[in-house]
């Protein structure tokens, strides 16, 4: 796997910036952990993935192999890094370049947490040290599709990210009327984003693809 430095993605001479040629996004939510199994907060935490996790990254490429694909991304968190190699591997893609603004939300103190955790320290404290604000994904998040975007003009890119990051996406691009309160980003789900310049639009609200039969 490669690291990207900050500006890596985007071509020096920025002729891509001008290509307005459409580019999608399969934005797929790493696998499961033994973290996401006990319902404990990961955040910025690493944790890797568990078997069950890598069987859904397994069955994520599977059902990504009935397109082509030009390059994958993830989040430097080994548990994105994981499932993009094994989806790399399956699909036939170079190693995936890791990009540290795919990141999950940094939790901060409640990392680790389970959610009745989370809910008596969200009661007892008016601000959360160290919870990075939603916006900040966003904006953070959105950069870096759109670099990537950059380098494959016209192409179709995996980037696997976290829960947090994709619930926050879709907030921003449907004008934050989805998802639902129910709604659950699967591990393993993919969704669809494009890009048109310098504009990121939401193709698909919720997953095509989730975790069945893995």
């Amino acid at each position: 796997m490669t690291d990207a430095a900050p500006d890596e993605t985007v071509p020096s001479d920025g002729l891509a910036a001008l290509d307005a040629r459409p580019v999608t996004l399969a934005i797929v939510r790493h696998g499961e952990t033994d973290w996401n199994r006990a319902r404990r907060i990961q955040g910025s935490t690493d944790i890797p993935l568990n078997d069950t996790g890598r069987k859904q990254a397994a069955h994520t490429a599977s059902a990504l192999a009935g397109d082509q694909w030009d390059a994958i991304y993830a989040s430097t968190l080994s548990r994105a890094a994981e499932t993009a190699a094994i989806i790399a591997d399956r699909l036939g893609l170079p190693e995936p370049v890791l990009v540290a603004d795919l990141a999950e939300r940094s939790h901060g103190v409640l990392e680790g947490l389970d959610h009745a955790g989370r809910a008596a320290v969200e009661a007892q404290a008016a601000t959360i040290e160290g919870l990075e604000s939603r916006s900040a994904v966003i904006a953070r998040a959105s950069a870096a599709l759109l670099a990537i975007a950059r380098s494959h003009p016209g192409g179709d890119v995996i980037v696997v990210t976290h829960g947090g990051v994709i619930h926050a996406l879709i907030m921003h691009l449907s004008g934050w009327t989805l998802p639902g309160a129910s709604y659950v980003i699967e591990n393993g789900s993919v969704h669809l984003l494009r890009v048109v310049g310098d504009a990121i639009e939401l193709v698909a609200p919720e997953a095509l693809t989730g975790t069945d039969g893995a």
